[in-house]
């Protein structure tokens, strides 16, 4: 809502991160089953006091189902449009002295049929490029379709005994369509596999003294093995001297008879230790202090047939300045073609919170944290809440944080890439926030928040065009961004059987140097639900969500370059309609639902940097039908 990338929310599972150390985000498609979840926090605002690295705008904190959750066994399925089909298993027991919770989870789709564009960035090489060498045009957006197919299969199994606890969590995704492609074209021959696998073993003494402590160990594999078809069967590409795409100097023109291929493979490995202790042993305090390690590693290897390393653009154009390419792939992994490099990343930590409950009605919450990388250096991150109960119904809250986001490997490392380059001199992005919170209930039935915000974000990193005649862009702590919002929410329950739930925010962010409003973000959003539970059993659940005024940048990643200017009309508004009937203890056993989503058809539409000029259309109407079985 504040003008961030989904790299600066990070998704936590059971307080550990599951972030990709190659992009600084998830691994693309990631998609964590609701069946298996027992609760999820949203923390708002800057966290890396608490979380660390990546706490930016927000935390999302997912929590799994415990044994003690999960008694007996459950299965059920579910299917509906876009071939779409879940089916899962949990189980909840004991297994000897251990507590145990266990499920597996199958799902997949062919992905959307109506999810259309007309254009793509094939289609500007066309009318520019084919008609000079009387060659057909080879764009596949005529009109294509977004790749959004998906088949995932992931397990979890939790194991609890006498303070020590164990998780394993597996996630396996196999021949996930590649959205709107790796080069904004549209590419249904492009895939992802990704396997991850999250341990987790932690030890956490009883009481003790007034300590409460707690050791924890884990590690997490990420796999990503990707296959872009980065331009089509019959495209025409420019070629510079060194092997790679070059349209502002080239030295030749690659006519890719089997399309331009890359098989780019990254593989992840984390490991953390971390010590945490609770000391209420003072009066009036409670105090939350720790320590941890990490290490990253990232290693890389590649398929392909463009590039250094693969053509000999001397060789290649000997006969003539257009030459053939075939589909023959070239393995690279280790040497100077690479797109990475083997990088490693170390970082050690502390951390210190005290709570004091100053009286009954004032309460302060300190805290700072401490964290030292190996590539970058230190950074420093503290937090303050003071918190008045005035009265019985009224808490207000007055809220500072300091948080940071480090650069992600590509954003360092990356080379000989024909779209962006690393750069080993970026620096972490740090945002400190302000906020007041007002929660008022006046009664049990109701309950409103009302909260107001401003951010301060310095060397916010993006990828800027190089001097001509490169064509790529290379990362840089390129603006410092303002912003400052509201944000209202309210639940009330109507009556004994209608509740209704919203939400209103708003917000505006600048460019600091420039002035110019952050591009793509929405000024407003909107949310309500209405809940209707009209018998016993039964609920009707009517969803509606508003996102309006968002607008184009006027002067692109690069305010110096009119042609990265983005000219288009605004992002249309959109409104959309989710609707879900449910019934549950059907013969005590058996539940059902049924659900629509996008009731209305509305089109919707997620802004894109212009390769496909209408912007990417989310999904149309979708209807979904679930039955679950307990025993």
């Amino acid at each position: 809502m504040t003008g961030f990338a989904p790299r600066h929310l990070p998704v936590l599972f059971l307080g550990l991160p599951v972030t990709y150390a190659y992009n600084g985000g998830r691994t693309f498609g990631f998609r964590m089953p609701v069946t298996g979840i027992s609760r999820i926090e949203v923390v708002r605002g800057p966290g890396s006091a608490v979380f660390g690295a990546d706490a930016f705008a927000g935390t999302i904190n997912v929590f799994t189902r415990e044994a003690e959750e999960s008694r007996g066994t459950t299965t059920g399925v579910r299917a509906g449009s876009f071939a779409s089909y879940d089916a899962w298993l949990q189980h909840g027991g004991s297994a000897g002295p251990w507590e145990s919770a266990f499920s597996l989870t199958y799902r997949e789709s062919a992905g959307d049929p109506q999810r259309i564009v007309h254009s793509d960035v094939q289609s500007q090489i066309d009318a520019g490029l084919h008609p000079l060498f009387a060659i057909p045009p080879a764009s596949l957006a005529t009109p294509g379709l977004l790749s959004t197919r998906y088949r995932i299969v992931d397990a979890g199994l939790a194991l609890q005994q006498s303070g020590w606890t164990i998780r394993l969590y597996g996630f396996l995704q196999d021949d996930a369509g590649v959205g709107c492609g790796a080069t904004q074209v549209v590419d249904p021959a492009g895939r992802i596999d990704t396997g991850l696998l999250l341990t987790d073993l932690v030890y956490q003494t009883a009481s003790i003294r007034d300590w409460d402590l707690s050791l924890r160990l884990s590690s997490l594999y990420l796999h990503e093995d990707n296959f872009f078809q980065m331009f089509p069967p019959g495209a025409l590409v420019p070629i510079g001297a060194d092997g790679n795409i070059n349209p502002n100097a080239p030295v030749g023109f690659g006519l890719y008879t089997q399309g331009l291929v890359g098989n780019p493979i990254a593989t992840d490995r984390q490991a953390a230790l971390e010590s945490v202790a609770l000391y209420s042993g003072v009066d009036d305090h409670l105090l939350r202090f720790g320590a941890g390690l990490r290490h990253l590693k990232e290693e890389a290897e590649s398929y392909q047939n463009f590039g250094r390393g693969v053509l000999d653009p001397a060789t290649l154009f000997a006969g003539g300045p257009v030459a053939p390419v075939d589909g023959r792939l070239t393995h690279l992994t280790g040497g100077p073609g690479i797109f990475l490099l083997g990088q490693e990343r170390t970082l050690w930590y502390g951390f210190l919170q005290d709570e004091w409950a100053l009286t009954r009605a004032w309460e302060l919450i300190g805290g700072v944290r401490y964290d030292h990388y190996s590539d970058f250096g230190d950074t420093t991150n503290p937090r303050l809440a003071v918190i008045w109960e005035g009265r019985p119904d009224l808490t207000t809250k007055l809220l500072y944080g300091r948080a940071f986001r480090t650069p992600s490997f590509a954003e360092q490392h990356n080379q000989n890439n024909p779209s962006t380059q690393g750069n080993p001199e970026v620096r972490p992005e740090t945002i400190d926030t302000l906020e007041m919170a007002f929660d008022y209930q006046p009664s049990p039935r109701l309950r409103a928040v009302f909260n107001v915000f401003a951010y301060w974000a310095e060397d916010l990193i993006d990828f800027l065009p190089d001097p001509a005649p490169a064509t790529s862009r290379t990362a840089r702590n390129a603006r410092d961004q303002r912003g400052s919002g509201w944000e209202l929410e309210a639940d009330w329950q109507l009556t004994a059987a209608l509740r209704l739930r919203s939400n209103l925010a708003y917000q505006r962010s600048k460019n600091a140097d420039t002035g110019e409003i952050v591009a793509d973000a929405p000024a407003l959003k909107a949310h309500a639900e209405l809940l209707w539970a009209f018998q016993p059993d039964w609920s009707l659940d009517g969803q509606l969500y508003w996102v309006a005024d968002r607008e184009r940048d006027p002067d692109g990643a690069d305010p110096s370059s009119p042609a990265d200017d983005d000219l288009r009309p605004d992002i249309p508004n959109a409104t959309w309609v989710n609707l879900a009937l449910r019934c549950k203890d059907i013969a005590h056993h058996w539940d059902a639902a049924l659900v629509v989503r996008n009731l209305f058809d509305a089109d919707v539409r997620e802004p894109s940097d212009g390769g496909i000029p209408d912007d990417y259309p989310m999904p149309g109407r979708s209807l979904y039908g679930e039955v679950r079985y307990r025993f």
